[in-house]
């Protein structure tokens, strides 16, 4: 895998962006590379990079998040170490940005030096599962919304489609069309279609890019008020 120096996640809430900016960390130290990973959501608190901070600290991976993630104190602020994300090119950055525009806000800040460096790849991740964008048009939406709020542009497309526990092969193999469509209609490239590990192994002969995930521990005990009608999808 190609990798560039700076590696961007973003899309909507409960796309599944925060555990494929993991996997992709991890993916990376296990290939040599230095890696640090920045958990830039401050404005979901429950499912955080912070969660696989021993699985991370075990690969090598350096950790950068908001000093209160994981605690009973919701501090919209960012450590001033954070920085060192598109400062250090010493390293591989590795982002997980907030879900939509006011999750992207606080990727403004970075982007001069980002734009600067001009070796990054930012990934759209997208969910045709989440009830707000199960067309293309209403994820292209998101997308521009993220977009206007950070003052940078996505560069591919993720096709994280999953329901949670209650994926199947089919559940992937149905969302092409939808994925084709956004590809279509953002005029962007499908980076690669995730899937949890198991599963992953019976879509390699039919997909191309297929990237595996191991998931974070939290994804196995959703809060009942995230379910709704359907299983979450992260």
């Amino acid at each position: 895998m190609n990798h560039k120096r700076i590696t961007l996640f973003a899309g909507h809430y409960g796309s599944g962006k925060t555990n494929i900016a993991v996997n992709y960390a991890l993916a990376m130290a296990k290939e040599g590379k230095r890696v640090v990973i920045g958990d830039l959501d401050i404005v979901n608190p429950y499912f955080r990079t912070a969660d696989s901070a021993n699985v991370l600290q075990a690969a090598g991976v350096e950790l950068v998040s908001p000093q209160f993630a994981n605690s009973n104190v919701d501090l919209p602020a960012l450590p001033p170490d954070a920085y060192r994300l598109v400062q250090d090119r010493s390293c591989y950055a590795v982002m997980d940005i907030g879900g939509d525009d006011r999750g992207a806000y606080a990727l403004g800040r970075f982007v001069p030096y980002i734009k600067e460096e001009n070796d990054y790849c930012m990934a759209f991740v997208a969910n045709a599962s989440r009830p707000l964008t199960r067309t293309a048009e209403e994820a292209l939406e998101v997308m521009r919304e993220i977009e206007a709020a950070c003052g940078l542009s996505f560069t591919c497309i993720i096709n994280n489609t999953n329901l949670a526990s209650e994926t199947t092969a089919d559940t992937v193999t149905d969302s092409l069309p939808f994925i084709e469509k956004l590809c279509e209609l953002s005029g962007l490239p499908l980076w690669m279609h995730t899937v949890h590990a198991p599963l992953a192994q019976t879509l390699t002969d039919s997909l191309d890019n297929v990237f595996p995930l191991q998931l974070q521990e939290k994804y196995f005990d959703l809060p009942s008020q995230m379910l709704g009608n359907r299983p979450c999808s992260v």
